[in-house]
């Protein structure tokens, strides 16, 4: 272990994952100015209504890495947290998602919703990210991430 960062020598034994998840209340309307309103209405249905509508969001990380041998944990969470704060729940909560610079060229859909955070969480250096999943209602979620889809 000779020649490795200090951090890579404190991690030891197998890959471990930690899924942590957030809250926040958002609206957005589902419509695309590619199409007239009549397709619009056909496509996204209710979705489409021209004041919005707004869900109770659940947003789940999942990080991955060696468990680091001094703390037993694969991140540390405050960590963790802070970054959720500082660039999810602060740009995110209680805001009209069409409004938002990041959706001003696309369609605010949970999908594309879900593509933003993890391009956010990308940023966290304190983990590997993996995946991100955003419930948007009790019956539609949303997932998105690199090792998905293989095996």
């Amino acid at each position: 272990m000779e020649g490795l960062p200090e951090r890579e020598r404190q991690f030891v034994g197998p890959r471990a994952y930690l899924t942590r998840r957030y809250r926040l209340c958002a609206s957005h309307r589902l419509h695309s100015e590619a199409y007239t309103q009549e397709k619009n209405r056909e496509v996204y249905g209710k979705c489409n209504n021209p004041h919005g509508h707004g869900h109770n969001y659940a947003v789940e990380v999942t990080v991955g890495g060696p468990v680091n041998a001094p703390t037993g944990m694969v991140c540390d969470l405050g960590e963790l947290d802070a970054f959720a704060q500082t660039n999810l729940l602060q740009r995110f909560d209680h805001m009209n998602l069409n409004t938002l610079e990041v959706f001003s060229q696309t369609v605010p859909t949970t999908e594309n919703f879900t593509r933003e955070a993890f391009r956010i969480f990308q940023g966290f250096g304190g983990a590997q990210l993996v995946r991100i999943r955003i419930e948007e209602t009790g019956n539609n979620s949303f997932e998105y991430g690199e090792e998905l889809g293989r095996g």
